[in-house]
């Protein structure tokens, strides 16, 4: 079945920005250039909320995990920290010396991430909101910053044309992937934090492997892509384009599965729910958008439950362009009971052993570039050494 149009909400009074659910689904936030942050609520007749606060128009907006904070940023260069309550109590801190165009918080709720005109990443503590560090190596307005899910990396999209990847503990650059034709507007992490989707202006959307640093899917479009957010299953990344459609593409299959037609105009921001069953929209017609799934609810839901328990029913690890998701693909359910259990753990060893000869050969791959690097490097002293041998037998000569 393909994905439906659930509910469809109107209140911003410009282009919104930014849409992100609570943790329960119960509610979805949105930011707009009409400087508000509203709390839309999914149940049906209850009323929304508007916060006023910000002096200008709302970029960005992120429910803290735990639900019990919104964090906003803005055109007023400040960060917003709200109660999403009746009240819309906020507390604001000056965080940049231009447009706050990203927020991010942490899987922990400890720390907060933000991403700014003034060419800066910044990292605060929530509780306190306390200022720590900036990461200042993109020459443009930086679009865009995420922490990994183990909360070790962050991932920032800049107007300079690279995304970089930082190490948090040491702050410093540990990669800038160059390869992008234009601005990157978008970028985000996969569940598993072994790779990056990252969406630009030259059209594109493509999906790099953090730990080998190499592109591992490149999708084409048509229009400017302005939003992307991985499914929790890791399997399927909707966008939202120039073209005012969202697509949802199927990572295994390498593909496109659906194009949506909803908004008038750019589709600006996109985000699916904490649990995969719906994913939210906003475009610069003022509306906000919410849609069904609708696929694979079956293979999803089982997907998430043996992620939780590490493993699947039947053992089976299915590589997305030779790496491991951990992702495990095979419905649970076709599982014979007639199967005795010795051949199914055989089965899971097999499967294992064949996917950690899988992990080998990259290793082995990887070395061999390594050495190959290292007989050039080699070559190269050599001759460099040759040469100043030549020059100072000349001037002894």
């Amino acid at each position: 079945e393909d994905p439906s149009l659930e509910r469809h909400f109107k209140g911003h009074r410009d282009a919104v920005t930014s849409v992100d659910f609570s943790l329960n689904k119960k509610q979805l936030a949105s930011g707009s250039m009409d400087s508000c942050l509203m709390i839309w609520s999914m149940r049906p007749q209850m009323r929304a909320y508007r916060f006023v606060g910000h002096k200008d128009a709302v970029m960005c907006v992120q429910f803290s995990p735990s639900g019990h904070l919104v964090a906003s940023g803005s055109r007023d260069k400040t960060v917003r920290l709200w109660v999403p309550s009746v009240k819309g109590e906020s507390t604001a801190f000056k965080a940049h010396t231009a447009t706050v165009r990203s927020v991010h918080f942490s899987s922990d709720g400890q720390s907060l991430v933000t991403a700014s005109d003034d060419k800066t990443i910044k990292v605060w503590t929530v509780h306190r909101q306390k200022f720590l560090f900036s990461l200042s190596q993109h020459i443009n307005w930086v679009r865009c910053a995420k922490f990994s899910p183990d909360g070790r990396l962050i991932v920032s999209a800049s107007d300079d044309k690279t995304v970089k990847l930082w190490d948090k503990t040491s702050r410093e650059c540990i990669h800038s992937f160059c390869e992008h034709g234009g601005f990157v507007n978008h970028v985000d992490f996969h569940p598993s934090g072994t790779c990056i989707a990252a969406a630009g202006t030259d059209n594109t959307v493509k999906v790099w492997d953090v730990r080998m640093n190499r592109l591992l899917q490149h999708y084409q479009g048509n229009a400017v892509v302005n939003s992307l957010s991985f499914h929790p299953s890791g399997n399927y990344l909707v966008t939202a384009s120039n073209d005012s459609t969202l697509k949802i593409l199927d990572l295994l299959e390498g593909r496109l599965l659906y194009t949506l037609h909803g908004h008038q105009g750019p589709a600006t921001c996109v985000a699916f729910s904490r649990t995969g069953d719906s994913f939210a929209s906003g475009g610069s017609d003022e509306q906000v958008m919410v849609w069904k799934t609708n696929f694979d609810a079956a293979d999803y839901g089982d997907v998430l439950k043996t992620q939780k328990s590490g493993a699947s029913a039947d053992g089976t690890h299915h590589n997305l362009v030779e790496m491991d998701y951990g992702v495990h693909l095979k419905k649970t359910k076709t599982q014979d009971p007639g199967r005795n259990h010795q051949q199914q753990e055989e089965e899971t060893i097999a499967n294992t052993l064949e996917h950690i000869v899988g992990q080998l050969d990259v290793l082995t791959q990887t070395v061999s570039i390594l050495e190959q690097r290292l007989t050039l490097t080699e070559d190269k002293l050599k001759e460099c050494l040759e040469n100043q041998q030549k020059i100072i037998q000349n001037k002894v000569n």
